[in-house]
């Protein structure tokens, strides 16, 4: 098990309440080793805080305190269509919120194609484009697991939520040949394969969905994805909201869109993900 200067500082007594970030892989990410691109933070965009060009990915832990810790675990993939990564609204705020209720989340800043025009690259290649984040993705389920007891995190609870482009990540972590590597549960909000329709094995993990019918980017490629998952047997919940748009987040905006993660986590606990129950939310 490798471990950096900066892993060692985070697994120290003091976890809790703060972000602490890790690298993902122990030297450059495989595949990326000859990128020359300059990693960008733009502040204050539409969607908050976005990240441009990443060629490092790292994972920034949210850990609750030990004694609120419910054993849950989360990693959470920001959207962006592979270019940029929507850092707070579908990453930092999500991960705060799940923090606050015992469950341990990790944001994953994953590798994105290099940014050059305004905008997303028109016949864009999504499974291309998708192909270093999914490794990212897969990397960050066996990191997270590899150092569960460090982190309070319980092996069988770990799970992966991702926002549009990181749903379709989210979901190809999920769909991975080897179903020991794959996480325990999944959520896809406003996300699914937005190339290929991959193969769909029959009892994958429990899953969630959540999407607004007024979404022209993304209602379409999910609402084909959830079909296609009952048609081979699986059961998602999902969450079909009139109103919200694409990349509603943890924005409030008035719609019941905004309620997403409150069903989200209403369901993992009647998964049985977290150390309380259903009756208990009433």
């Amino acid at each position: 098990m490798w471990r950096s200067p900066t892993l060692a500082l985070m697994l120290l007594a003091t976890l809790a309440s703060h972000a602490q970030t890790v690298k993902l892989w122990p030297g450059v990410a495989p595949g990326s080793e000859h990128w020359t691109q300059k990693e960008q933070v733009e502040k204050n965009t539409p969607v908050g805080t976005v990240i441009i060009n990443v060629v490092e990915p790292t994972l920034t832990a949210y850990l609750p305190e030990p004694g609120k810790a419910t054993g849950a675990g989360v990693v959470i993939a920001p959207g962006g269509a592979f270019v940029a990564l929507a850092i707070d609204r579908e990453g930092n705020d999500v991960a705060r919120w799940l923090q606050s209720k015992g469950i341990a989340a990790f944001v994953l800043k994953y590798r994105t194609m290099e940014k050059r025009l305004p905008g997303i690259p028109a016949n864009m290649d999504m499974d291309a484009a998708a192909k270093y984040g999914i490794a990212d993705g897969i990397q960050a389920i066996k990191l997270v697991r590899q150092h569960a007891a460090e982190w309070h995190v319980a092996p069988d609870k770990m799970g992966i939520v991702g926002f549009s482009a990181g749903g379709m990540l989210a979901s190809e972590v999920l769909l991975q040949d080897d179903a020991s590597t794959r996480p325990n549960f999944a959520a896809l909000i406003y996300g699914a394969p937005f190339g290929r329709m991959p193969n769909i094995p029959a009892k994958l993990p429990p899953m969630f969905m959540a999407w607004a019918q007024d979404d022209p980017m993304a209602r379409d490629d999910v609402a084909k994805f959830y079909g296609a998952l009952l048609a081979a047997g699986n059961k998602p919940e999902a969450h079909i909201y009139s109103a919200g748009g694409h990349g509603f987040g943890m924005k409030q905006q008035g719609t019941t869109s905004d309620q997403w993660i409150d069903a989200f986590y209403t369901w993992m606990v009647a998964q049985g993900f977290t150390g309380a129950s259903v009756g208990q939310l009433r």
